[in-house]
């Protein structure tokens, strides 16, 4: 009877470190770390926003035709004028993103106050002919395409530029005559830039722009009988500008 009793006692001493020993083993299992995730910030969707800096105009205008009572210049005769000012408006586009490959359609409208004034001496009073110019405003329809680095991205651009220019004339000695004219001039424009991501939604930039325009011809005899005719242009106009957008769209990207 004892004997049977300290085998029992010794089948379930036995059961109870087996048990022991099978928990140990679970509570020993190894630690699976998660995979990393690396967001990438997605430049997709729709933005708007605005610029600010400055720009830089080459006017230039050549006499064609003078047969007015004032018109003190020969054809063939003309001015060219270095004119700058402050460079400002809004943007607004839509970016595509494949991997780090961003590509995008954007349209601009900027004013300027690029301006100057030129007085033809021919006659040597030094107050003779005063022609006047100025552009005031600007388009641009344009592509662009870049790389993206995080929340950085760096691009190019290219497309079309329009521009509002205005020549004019008034004669000072003696006062015989005078005229004007604004027309629309159309181009291409080319840039490079560079765009930060700050939050999910605003983004800030730096852009450069090189924009050239054609050649249109100026009647500027005004109510004088006889014409006074000018080639005239923007030759090109450049501008650095400092951008404010906000993105709509999904923000981030996950990467395993």
């Amino acid at each position: 009877m004892i004997q049977s009793k300290l085998i029992a006692t010794l089948a379930f001493t036995a059961a109870l470190g087996a048990g022991a020993a099978s928990a140990a083993d679970l509570g020993a299992r190894p630690y699976t770390q998660a995979p990393y995730i690396d967001p990438i910030f997605n430049w997709a969707g729709f933005y708007v926003g605005g610029h600010v800096g400055g720009a830089w105009t080459n006017q230039q205008w050549i006499n064609t035709a003078n047969t007015t009572i004032f018109g003190d210049l020969s054809p063939g005769q003309g001015f060219r004028q270095h004119g700058s000012g402050v460079f400002g408006g809004g943007q607004i586009g839509y970016n595509w993103q494949a991997g780090n490959y961003v590509f995008g359609l954007e349209g601009a409208l900027s004013g300027l106050n690029n301006r100057g004034t030129v007085l033809n001496n021919v006659f040597g009073f030094g107050l003779d002919d005063r022609f006047s110019w100025r552009t005031d405003w600007m388009a641009t329809i344009t592509g662009r395409a870049g790389y993206a680095v995080s929340n950085n991205l760096f691009y190019v651009k290219g497309g079309y530029a329009g521009v509002n220019n205005r020549l004019s004339v008034v004669d000072l000695v003696p006062t015989t005559g005078s005229g004007s004219q604004t027309q629309w001039h159309n181009g291409w424009t080319v840039g490079a830039g560079w765009e930060y991501g700050i939050t999910q939604n605003w983004i800030v930039g730096l852009e450069y722009d090189y924009s050239a325009f054609e050649r249109k011809s100026y009647q500027l005899a005004g109510v004088s009988a006889g014409t006074y005719t000018f080639d005239a242009k923007p030759r090109d106009i450049q501008s650095a500008v400092v951008r404010l957008s906000y993105k709509w769209g999904a923000p981030l990207v996950a990467r395993y």
